[in-house]
């Protein structure tokens, strides 16, 4: 462990751990309806916190259940450009008969913290939590202005949680120019004397689509040649088999060369599966973001067995690459052909921005003031964010919620995976590397 600026610091990295396991606690699962819990309780735990260190946070309700809790931290100079840092409450749904500890008890075992929402994202809410907490307790004001948004809605889109106040309270990130929030600033070990840390720069953007086709109905016995279910099931196979071509973008392409250099070896792109192997437990984040996708994720038709329906739907989770979605659409219409309907549920943008600037300086020094062999590294999230919101307020977004990780832990495989932990130090690691990221920000 570093030696702390403060003896508050220490008080902040110890709380953190206390703070996740609060929140892990507050069952905030989405199903991506109003049918779950909501977030309101989290909201009010959080508002609470805040307002114990004498912060004004405010709760905005979008829907019954649907809070958000937003607070501004006044910095020592409130003539520069603001930092907002974002995160999510609400999480994935999860059946604790798959689990090996209570998804939401917050059990600390085998060094970590275990729980849904252990790494998407109640880690980086209680990191940001316990840093806040011990900078205003302690007296340390931000060099700037800095904006707190702990969000509802984030696993369905952002519908009811960012996309809600950039669009009816934008007044809240007045003079916001900057942001870090989830999947990002996560450790990569390569050997003894380095290790990267994947700072998200980048996002594929987001087609969630139903499908459906349209046929005749009738008894199960007949021959049918309109048969809607045969139709759609032909078209999902194809969409769910095909190989979409490799596309490698500006931050694929930085991520190549510096994890090439890391190795000391050239990385084709081309050979992605001799490259993807030296990844270890992030090829399947990283092989995600060289090609547009889309994944059936639902089927739905019929009453009756024997009553052959006249309408069949699937759903598909596509996402396409920064620069590549008229290509996607173009290539995905192509797959599925005329008889099939294709509409939109869900869809927002890709997001790219470079890596340079005094925030991806300031990330740098605060990770290799914790971690001497750190070296960061920009690299693109097969996902989305809420950062996708935050866009449109003309914010520079990029993911940064920084864990030191066991080489050995699937950490791609813990987002809403079962099962899902967080190593106790690296939370207290992210705390320490984010109090001084707050400092040179």
């Amino acid at each position: 462990m570093s030696e702390s600026n403060t003896a508050g610091s220490v008080r902040g990295e110890d709380e953190v751990v206390d703070l996740c396991r609060d929140l892990i606690r507050i069952d905030t699962s989405n199903y991506g309806d109003h049918s779950g819990p909501g977030e309101r309780a989290a909201a009010e735990y959080i508002a609470e916190k805040l307002a114990e260190v004498g912060l004004e946070p405010k709760i905005f309700e979008s829907h019954r259940g649907r809070a958000s809790t937003v607070a501004r931290i006044e910095g020592e100079d409130p003539s520069r450009p603001a930092l907002l840092i974002h995160g999510h409450t609400d999480v994935v749904p999860a059946d604790a008969g798959d689990w090996t500890h209570h998804p939401f008890s917050g059990e600390i075992a085998d060094g970590c913290v275990w729980g849904r929402g252990a790494v998407d994202m109640k880690d980086m809410d209680a990191m940001t939590l316990a840093v806040v907490r011990d900078r205003l307790r302690s007296g340390r004001k931000p060099p700037r202005d800095v904006v707190l948004a702990f969000l509802a809605d984030e696993e369905a889109g952002g519908t009811y949680g960012a996309r809600y106040l950039v669009d009816e309270h934008r007044d809240l990130f007045e003079g916001v120019t900057e942001a870090i929030g989830e999947v990002g600033g996560f450790s990569f070990t390569v050997n003894e004397n380095l290790r990267l840390y994947l700072v998200e720069t980048a996002q594929k953007g987001m087609h969630w689509m139903r499908l459906t086709v349209e046929g005749t109905a009738g008894h199960g016995s007949m021959t049918n040649d309109d048969n809607a279910i045969t139709e759609l099931c032909e078209a999902v196979g194809r969409l769910g088999r095909h190989q979409w071509p490799v596309r490698v973008t500006k931050t694929v392409r930085s991520f190549l060369d510096e994890l090439s250099d890391a190795l000391g070896t050239p990385l084709d792109p081309e050979d992605m599966d001799a490259t993807l192997a030296k990844l270890g437990g992030i090829a399947k984040m990283i092989g995600a973001t060289l090609r547009n996708s889309a994944a059936p994720t639902m089927l739905g038709a019929g009453y009756k067995v024997n009553v052959i329906p006249g309408q069949a739907t699937a759903h598909v989770d596509g996402r396409f690459l920064p620069g590549y979605e008229q290509e996607f659409l173009a290539d995905l219409d192509r797959i599925l052909g005329p008889r099939v309907k294709r509409e939109d549920v869900h869809g927002d943008k890709a997001l790219e921005t470079s890596f340079d600037g005094a925030l991806v300086d300031a990330m740098q020094l605060a990770l290799r003031a914790e971690d001497p062999i750190a070296r960061a590294v920009p690299y693109m999230l097969s996902g989305g964010t809420d950062a996708k919101s935050f866009d449109d307020l003309g914010i520079r977004c990029f993911g940064f919620a920084p864990l030191q990780l066991p080489p050995e832990l699937d950490f791609a495989g813990m987002f809403h995976g079962v099962d899902e932990r967080v190593p106790v130090d690296g939370l207290k690691f992210g705390a320490r590397v984010l109090d001084r990221f707050l400092d040179a920000c």
